[in-house]
């Protein structure tokens, strides 16, 4: 799990669906679904300490997550 730290998705939370090249593809479940992460770079991501293990996670069960995640930050 990253949280974006420049662009329209500043502070969000995102999973890290796959890396290539400097970029991760990234999504939410919402806006950018898994099926067609968003290309970020490296520098504009901060990881957070938690890692998702769960390979069958929809749309739904990743929001959901990202939003109990969200509420246990400071």
């Amino acid at each position: 799990v990253v949280r974006a730290t420049a662009g329209g998705e500043k502070g969000k939370l995102f999973a890290v669906i796959r890396c290539e090249e400097g970029f991760a593809f990234i999504s939410d479940g919402k806006r950018h679904r898994a099926l067609n992460p968003k290309k970020k770079s490296f520098k504009h991501i901060e990881p957070l300490d938690i890692t998702l293990t769960d390979e069958n996670l929809t749309d739904k069960k990743l929001r959901k997550t990202l939003e109990r995640i969200k509420k246990s930050l400071p």
